[in-house]
């Protein structure tokens, strides 16, 4: 059974990254461990460089909070300009994957909180009346009708950056490709 440390205690997403890792190992593989570290960037990332790093530092640290482990995930949630999405990381002790999720575009009301200082989770909570959203459904549940979640969004992205642990190609060298034939 695989130890997959999430870097993160958020309960929608250990859901998606467990979904996503029953999917591509088989139900039962695996054994979910949420960590709270830092992920040296701001609380609400505003680029996709930033929202990037986040994911990748989130994952550097619950590395050393359980090196034992045997994959590390993170999933940072960020805006650029107007758009909100999220960067998945995943790690073991050889590999790196990683993948962005679908993205969205947020109105103005909503913008004009995170202009103001506040996260899109505190923004979203005070305009929907629906506290600790982003723990819920999220901006995408309340956008959508639940038709998607953070969950059913971040599930997708983190089953596209576990590719490099399943499938063969990603550890072919260049001179490799005799090997699929």
């Amino acid at each position: 059974m695989y130890h997959v440390v999430a870097a993160t205690i958020n309960p929608a997403k250990i859901k998606a990254i467990s979904l996503a890792f029953s999917d591509i190992f088989g139900e039962g593989s695996c054994h979910i461990e949420g960590v709270q570290v830092d992920s040296g960037v701001a609380l609400q990332p505003l680029t996709n460089a930033e929202t990037r790093t986040g994911a990748r530092q989130r994952v550097m640290n619950a590395r050393q909070v359980r090196p034992e482990a045997d994959f590390w995930v993170a999933i940072e949630a960020g805006i650029e300009e107007d758009t909100a999405f999220a960067w998945m990381v995943v790690e073991n002790h050889k590999l790196r994957g990683e993948s962005r999720s679908a993205s969205f575009t947020l109105p103005a009301i909503v913008m004009k909180g995170i202009h103001e200082g506040r996260e899109l989770g505190e923004e979203m909570a005070r305009l929907t009346g629906i506290d600790n959203i982003k723990q819920k459904g999220g901006a995408i549940g309340a956008f959508t009708a639940g038709h998607l979640t953070r969950t059913s969004v971040y599930h997708q992205a983190l089953i596209l950056a576990l590719c490099p642990f399943h499938n063969k190609i990603y550890q072919l060298k260049e001179h490799d490709d005799s090997d699929l034939i």
